[in-house]
């Protein structure tokens, strides 16, 4: 397993969809168990595989006390979310040194293919809702900032890229 390096913002790719996986293979297992120790070394509770320039509809989300509980998806899709909505503070390590907080739906249930390839339905609650939406995000192009209005977008942008020039 090995981390991998971070796409940095504005890098394209973060801004287009990710392709949808045809099967759960050996060399997808490889990706999420490389996507699982990055996301642990960030540390973080998601990891979408755009963000480490890998263009699949992959995603791991592990949100537990304890770490080693990690969900991994291939191709998930939203196909119910509450009317209940929770806020929370995100952030992501493409656009480091800033983060916002963004209201999304408190529960969702989703649909993806799971580890051995079976379609999996999973209702997902409070923080791993909102990992898990904030990752499809990702796998669609976008960005916990789009959550935003476009003055907040714009402010939060040139603030990590003034950090990122600082070094």
């Amino acid at each position: 397993m090995t981390v991998r390096p971070f796409v940095p913002w504005p890098d394209k790719r973060l801004r287009t969809a990710a392709a949808p996986v045809a099967e759960v293979n050996e060399t997808v297992r490889m990706i999420w168990d490389d996507m699982v120790e990055t996301m642990d070394a960030m540390p973080g509770y998601g990891l979408a595989a755009p963000q480490i320039g890998i263009m699949l509809r992959l995603a791991v989300v592990d949100c537990s006390d304890r770490r080693g509980q990690a969900v991994r998806m291939a191709n998930p899709e939203v196909l119910h979310a509450s009317i209940q909505m929770r806020r929370h503070e995100e952030a992501s390590p493409n656009l480091p040194g800033v983060s916002a907080v963004i209201e999304r739906p408190r529960a969702v249930t989703v649909r993806f293919l799971n580890e051995t390839g079976a379609v999996e339905e999973r209702d997902f609650v409070g923080l791993w809702a909102t990992s898990v939406q904030h990752q499809i995000d990702h796998l669609n192009g976008r960005m916990f900032i789009d959550h935003l209005s476009p003055v907040r977008r714009r402010m939060l942008a040139a603030k990590a890229e003034k950090l990122r020039k600082r070094g």
